[in-house]
């Protein structure tokens, strides 16, 4: 079955700029400063880099010829090339789990998005004059303590997210891409060029670029592979889906290998649009979590135009979270009009209703259902656990072996066709033999470490 009602992206920049904004998001702006800063800077960005390039991209590059080649939802392009390759039609499960991992990253990914778009409207308001330390805080408890507040603000970034989804690939997807993502990317260079001159920058440039090779341990490398799969969108269906809209005349291998360039630019951008601040005003830059909501307002409070540099700042974030969105919420659409050959609009609607209707727990957990605990967890830490540290990994190693040992190499090589005969058999031979050993070995250390 063709591409939702025959749907492609209209030019090589559209798919780029869908895809860089599917995997650009609060991943890299909002989790890769605080992730960085938790594991010792620079040595931990190398590691990153190592991660993202010799074991995300392979797997992308897969994800998205699946898609082209499978020509339909995740579901049934997995299901079509298996039977292509006389192997199961239960290969769809490849499939299936990427649709529950962009449901189950939403859920909780929906309502951060909504505290963005809270402090988005909290800096336009009042520019955190006067916050201090103690005041932050307070703040973001009482955000976490609102539970009205939350949910009408999940909503709003539900409800945009939606209608772009609504109006579809070309009218909505792109039309949105087309000016979203550049915004976003001069807020970042603007944000960063600031920092400049504001203070504090050398100090970050030395923070993510002098290694300390002495903190590089297996803790490092578990959470360098987890924040190259949840940055770059990896077996999240996003890509599978986005792929499916992807004419042959564009190249697959150039493609991905600019998404990964930009998104690992855009993640280390945003460490110089954080840490510069965090250092100039003698913050703490492994703050975890809060460090955007709680130790930054602190620092807008203090520096000279912080009013608008907070609000230029959220507006970003705000960006990059509703562009990661899209691309959640457009796989498991796409799936429902490719499964029950449903309208656009109506599933649409189903997919955001349904996250709003789960969004709720989300919300409860941070406070009145804290106690409810599943395996030793509340919702959120399990649904966390659940996608990033299972479906996500796993999602990614049968997406290499099936790819790699269940694809014929004339249908792969079919797809790669503009990349030369040795870039493709490094690729076949890294999809084979190193991706799926590598993540095998990092999900079954990342389970025994959770566990």
């Amino acid at each position: 079955m063709a591409a939702a009602g025959g749907a492609h992206w209209s030019s090589r920049f559209t798919f780029l700029m869908a895809s860089v904004g599917f995997a650009v998001g609060l991943g890299n702006i909002w989790r890769f400063p605080y992730v960085t800063g938790e594991n010792g800077g620079a040595a931990f960005v190398l590691v990153y880099l190592a991660c993202a390039f010799g074991i995300g991209m392979p797997i992308l590059m897969a994800e998205v010829l699946i898609g082209r080649r499978g020509q339909g939802s995740p579901t049934r392009a997995v299901e079509t090339l298996a039977v292509q390759n006389a192997r199961s039609r239960n290969w769809r499960v490849v499939g299936a789990m990427g649709l529950l991992a962009a449901f189950t990253i939403e859920i909780v990914y929906a309502v951060v998005v909504g505290w963005v778009l809270w402090y988005l409207f909290k800096a336009l308001t009042t520019g955190f004059v006067g916050v201090d330390a103690q005041f932050a805080g307070e703040q973001f408890a009482g955000v976490l303590g609102s539970n009205g507040g939350m949910l009408f603000w999940t909503l709003i970034g539900l409800a945009i997210t939606g209608g772009i989804i609504y109006a579809g690939v070309k009218d909505g997807i792109e039309r949105a891409v087309r000016i979203m993502m550049p915004v976003m990317f001069l807020l970042l260079i603007g944000l960063a060029a600031y920092n400049y001159f504001a203070g504090g920058f050398n100090e970050a440039l030395a923070w993510l670029f002098t290694p300390d090779f002495s903190k590089i341990g297996f803790g490092t490398v578990l959470a360098a592979i987890g924040q190259a799969f949840f940055s770059l969108g990896v077996a999240m269906a996003g890509m599978m889906v986005y792929g499916s809209y992807l004419p042959r005349h564009i190249s697959i291998t150039s493609s991905v290998m600019v998404i990964v360039i930009i998104d690992t630019g855009v993640a280390l951008l945003a460490g110089l649009v954080v840490f510069p601040a965090v250092f100039h005003n003698g913050m703490d830059p492994a703050a975890g979590a809060g460090l955007i909501f709680q130790t930054l307002p602190v620092a807008f409070a203090q520096m000279p135009g912080g009013y608008l540099f907070s609000v230029l700042f959220f507006l970003m974030l705000s960006v990059a979270g509703i562009t990661s969105m899209v691309g959640l919420v457009e796989s498991v659409t796409h799936w429902l009009e490719d499964r029950f050959d449903m309208p656009r609009h109506r599933s649409a609607l189903w997919v955001v209703g349904s996250i709003a209707c789960f969004s709720v727990l989300s919300i409860l957990s941070y406070n009145v259902l804290d106690e409810l605990r599943f395996a030793g967890r509340n919702f959120n830490d399990a649904m966390d656990l659940f996608s990033n540290q299972v479906l996500l990994p796993l999602g990614g190693l049968l997406i290499a072996i099936f790819a790699g040992w269940v694809m014929s190499v004339e249908s792969t090589r079919d797809e790669l066709t503009t990349l030369h005969a040795g870039g493709y058999a490094l690729w076949r031979f890294l999809i084979r033999f190193v991706v799926p050993p590598a993540v095998l070995v990092i999900f079954i250390m990342g389970i025994a470490d959770k566990l």
